[in-house]
């Protein structure tokens, strides 16, 4: 990915973000007596694809720069990365609880 922690959080985000809305929605066309064995199946393979995009988003460019000799920046990056993921769902949920007091509720 980038060496900018932001970005590399944001795009984590984003990810679970589509994931989290396909996994809400998917009931409406398949449901678990249709899929029987696959569901099982589908749900390990989706979990150790999702843990491979987060490592390549978290954990991927700060290990290019520590394997480069880079170890304070390799550290700083990953840190930074993992701080602003946790500031991007912060500020997420802080705004679901302001939308749903304002709006009674609906969200």
């Amino acid at each position: 990915m980038t060496n900018n922690p932001f970005i590399n959080a944001l795009a984590a985000a984003g990810y679970i973000s589509l994931l989290a809305t396909a996994v809400f929605t998917m009931p409406k066309y398949i449901t678990d007596n249709e899929l029987g064995m696959m569901a099982p199946i589908l749900f390990l393979s989706l979990f150790v694809i999702s843990a491979a995009i987060m490592g390549y988003l978290f954990v991927y460019p700060p290990a290019l720069l520590i394997l480069e000799g880079h170890k304070a920046e390799g550290a700083k990056l990953f840190l930074l990365t993992v701080l602003s993921f946790a500031l991007i769902i912060i500020a997420t949920l802080l705004a679901w609880f302001i939308l749903r007091s304002v709006l009674g509720g609906v969200v």
